[in-house]
């Protein structure tokens, strides 16, 4: 392959993980290009998949986390919703990569000749699709530094491929590529003692790849002391100013400012040889601040089906909603606290749902299937009777409305196409464009998927939060709201206060403030818009009204 002559002297900077996975390596990523943008740098953060799905749409939360949605559409990890959280930006569909994207690309081509007749292999072609890929990020974005978080853990087949061309971009541009291991030293009870040998195994494997670590971020319970610091330098080849210490932090938006102690902007920027100078933390340092001060409480549940995973809990199947109710608490000067509650404990004991009562809102998100329906149909019907404040997104406004439907105009049968199509009256039922895609089971990357704009009603609570007539959210679902029952939810005091521009889709409902304090759902997913420098107005709205 021709290799591309770069514009502007672009700048690379791979994260990989050792020792375990879940070390962190995202969020390291998404700290260090926070700490390179506020010392002005233009910075792009690109995040690899070694999965063969093409997207993240067809895996399962509660085994991989949420999906988060970017605004082009694409279904991603949730470390894209981190990168743009961290970066107060949004960013573009080639910012993400999976294995699955790299194979059906290079397949693709080689189907229309495009390899010219070659024996179509591994090596060079799909090494040299990926380093394609990289670069393309970097020109699109015009960025002057890239950071390429690489996923899984050194040693895995997965991933190998990822590396080797990390590997082959560094022997093209050997001043302007570096590497960065995140590692985990463990400290046994038993022994109370720090151990580094997990680490100095795992750049032995990232050496085995022709890789060397120019930094080592530890993450650990504890910091390191300095002997640490040296016996990984020393048995690592790392100087000892390129070890940080990544102690275990009350939250993961402490991560910047702890880097930062260890002045890895201006060790990064020295490295990789262009200019530097501190970095303006200002902004995030107030935001960090404000998760500290605030001292009065709010208890949200948040009702949803995707936690159960064998014993233990995965919130991270709902990361973005959880983020945006702590940006919006913080912004309104109070704490939250938030609790985790199986829907399905509900399915056939709706009057167990008085224990909400000690809430003071709660957020019913989206979710797909049957499983727990019921239970959160009660909890929908609990908050509006009770008068709790309440936010539903796509899934939960869905249901929201069919609630309504069912115990306010009395349409018992009242249901959604998901779950039963035979229902004498769907209230949601499936998009006309979706019929053919379920029918052919064209089911990847295949829903209503991306950002698209929404109309607001004056005199409306969406209306007064967003402060203004149009508003762009990002959706995911192939479900909406049936347009036959409209007039009769709406003479019966339901509101649709946000359509699309045609005025066919209905994209928010609520309940007036006459009727109820707080009571709306969204038909798109405003928590992956939610940022810490820019909390979201819906869930600014919901906390406001929660606080009461």
């Amino acid at each position: 392959m021709a290799v591309r002559k770069k514009k502007n002297n672009r700048k690379f900077i791979f994260v990989v993980g050792g020792v375990m996975s879940g070390v962190g390596k995202g969020i390291a990523t998404a700290s260090i290009g926070n700490i390179l943008q506020a010392m002005g740098k233009n910075v792009s953060l690109m995040k690899v998949d070694p999965y063969l799905n093409v997207d993240a749409g067809t895996m399962n939360p509660k085994e991989h986390g949420e999906v988060f949605v970017m605004d082009n559409g694409l279904e991603t990890d949730q470390d894209m919703g981190n990168y743009e959280r961290f970066l107060d930006r949004d960013l573009i569909k080639e910012d993400y990569v999976t294995s699955g994207m790299v194979y059906s690309d290079v397949i693709e081509k080689e189907r229309n000749l495009q390899y010219n007749g070659e024996c179509v292999e591994a090596i060079p072609h799909v090494r040299d699709n990926i380093i394609e890929r990289y670069k393309r990020s970097a020109d699109l974005n015009d960025s002057d530094i890239t950071i390429i978080e690489i996923g899984g853990t050194i040693g895995d087949f997965n991933n190998a491929m990822f590396m080797d061309a990390a590997r082959v971009l560094k022997l093209q541009y050997p001043d302007d590529v570096k590497f960065v291991l995140v590692s985990y030293l463990p400290i046994p009870k038993k022994l109370g003692e720090m151990k580094t040998k997990p680490t100095q195994n795992a750049i032995r494997q990232l050496n085995s790849y022709g890789i060397h670590a120019n930094f080592v971020i530890a993450r650990s319970e504890a910091s390191l002391d300095s002997v640490r610091k040296d016996k990984i330098a020393i048995q690592c080849n790392v100087q000892k100013g390129h070890v940080i210490s990544a102690p275990d932090v009350e939250s993961i938006y402490d991560v910047p400012l702890n880097f930062e102690k260890d002045k890895i902007g201006e060790l990064m920027t020295k490295s990789l040889g262009i200019s530097n100078g501190k970095p303006n933390m200002s902004k995030w340092k107030s935001f960090v601040s404000k998760t500290k001060s605030a001292k009065k409480e709010v208890d949200i549940a948040v009702v949803g089906k995707y936690f159960d995973t064998g014993d233990f809990t995965l919130a991270d199947s709902y990361l973005s909603v959880i983020e945006a109710v702590k940006y919006s608490a913080y912004h309104n000067g109070v704490v939250p606290k938030l609790h985790w509650i199986n829907s399905k404990k509900y399915d056939n004991n709706p009057n167990a749902t008085k224990e909400l009562a000690k809430f003071d809102g709660i957020i019913v998100p989206g979710g797909f299937g049957e499983t727990g329906i019921e239970g959160k149909l009660a909890v929908i019907k609990f908050a509006r009777e009770k008068k709790i404040p309440y936010l539903g997104l796509c899934y939960g406004m869905q249901l929201m409305t069919i609630e309504y439907a069912r115990n306010v105009l009395k349409l018992q049968d009242a249901n959604t196409a998901e779950i039963n199509p035979q229902a004498k009256d769907l209230i949601i039922d499936i998009m006309e464009d979706q019929k053919r895609k379920l029918m052919e089971k064209n089911m990847g990357g295949s829903m209503r998927l991306g950002a698209y704009p929404a109309i607001l009603k004056k005199g409306t609570i969406a209306r007064e939060a967003y402060g203004k007539n149009e508003v762009s959210e990002r959706h995911r679902h192939r479900y909406e709201v049936n347009n036959a029952y409209i007039e009769a939810l709406e003479k019966a005091g339901l509101v649709f206060s946000g359509t699309s521009k045609n005025g066919e889709l209905m994209e928010i409902a609520e309940l007036p403030k006459s009727k109820h304090p707080f009571m709306l759902g969204t038909q798109f997913h405003p928590e992956f818009k939610a940022r810490p420098l820019s909390p979201h107005p819906l869930f600014n709205a919901f906390i406001k009204a929660a606080k009461k």
